[in-house]
């Protein structure tokens, strides 16, 4: 598993001393938009976002700085060992997957980072059929990291007018911080200013995931990753201020199909999908997250 660096190291071990081909390796970042089971008529359902490709053997005679693990590993195969690596650049989406449903099979949609190594008949030709035989494959994720901060978070507010009441409901909701890591309790300070002669007998706070895949389409899909109901009433012409917490979790959501998580690798658990911090090119990132946090009122003879 290789996460989180722009410059990542792999080696490569050759079985025999003598070729008389070559053999490369390369490494794509993939958006995969359809099963394999969907590839009936010889369509891809795949279209590669980066790619780059290396001749490891024979060696090219470049001299590249070789990190101390890259020392120790050459050190366990001896000759036949191979080090390479590659340059991620950094606008490169995070590994990120569409939850499928109990019933779906194959490879989930999403995007994904897999290194190939193969053996090569002819020199340089990116179109040859390489046989199953002559190569191996792995897949790796690319997850961010964001540094905390001490920014504040958002803070929104509305006002409510409704029948039979001259004056309105003021709310106002705002978040403790700007960045929250995985299983971090969500803190949502509410304010509530209520002039009207109703009670406020409910206070709803969920948190909605937006995904939006834009190499295909410009739709965005909204799903509820967390939703709790808080039984605090605020009586007519009074005010009302508290902090609340939810947590959005993975694991509370197994069931939903299209969910966007991190990429996983094999059977690894996971969580839920990043939000994404790059400003890079729309058409390089894939699928774009964000969270959204929502606080609704409940008024009694009002909605």
């Amino acid at each position: 598993e290789i996460v989180g660096a722009w410059q990542n190291y792999i080696l490569i071990y050759t079985e025999t001393t003598h070729f008389s081909t070559a053999v490369y390796v390369y490494l794509a970042c993939a958006f995969r938009y359809g099963s394999d089971d969907l590839d009936v008529i010889g369509l891809s359902f795949r279209r590669d976002i980066w790619l780059h490709r290396v001749q490891v053997y024979p060696p090219t005679g470049g001299s590249e700085a070789k990190s101390p693990m890259m020392e120790s590993l050459l050190k366990k195969v001896g000759e036949q060992g191979h080090a390479f690596s590659f340059q991620m650049p950094p606008n490169l989406p995070c590994s990120v997957s569409l939850q499928p449903g109990p019933n779906d099979s194959g490879k989930a949609c999403g995007v994904d980072f897999e290194i190939k190594a193969y053996i090569a008949n002819a020199p340089d030709n990116p179109d040859e059929v390489i046989e199953k035989k002559d190569t191996c494959r792995l897949m790796i994720r690319k997850i961010q990291f964001a540094p905390a901060n001490n920014k504040a978070g958002a803070k929104a507010d509305i006002s409510k007018q409704f029948m039979m009441s001259d004056k309105p409901v003021h709310l106002e909701a705002s978040l403790e911080k700007e960045v929250y890591y995985h299983g971090d309790p969500i803190t949502v300070k509410v304010q509530i200013n209520n002039e009207t002669n109703k009670t406020v007998k409910k206070i709803k706070i969920s948190v909605d995931q937006l995904t939006s895949v834009v190499l295909y389409s410009s739709d965005t899909y909204v799903k509820e990753v967390c939703a709790q109901e808080f039984g605090e009433t605020v009586n007519a012409n009074s005010t009302f201020e508290k902090s609340f917490q939810v947590t959005p979790l993975l694991a509370n959501n197994k069931e939903k199909r299209g969910l966007a998580v991190d990429g996983r690798l094999k059977d690894e658990d996971t969580s839920l999908a990043s939000t994404t911090l790059s400003q890079g090119e729309k058409e390089m990132q894939g699928i774009i997250i964000s969270y959204k946090v929502k606080v609704t009122l409940t008024v009694s003879s009002g909605g």
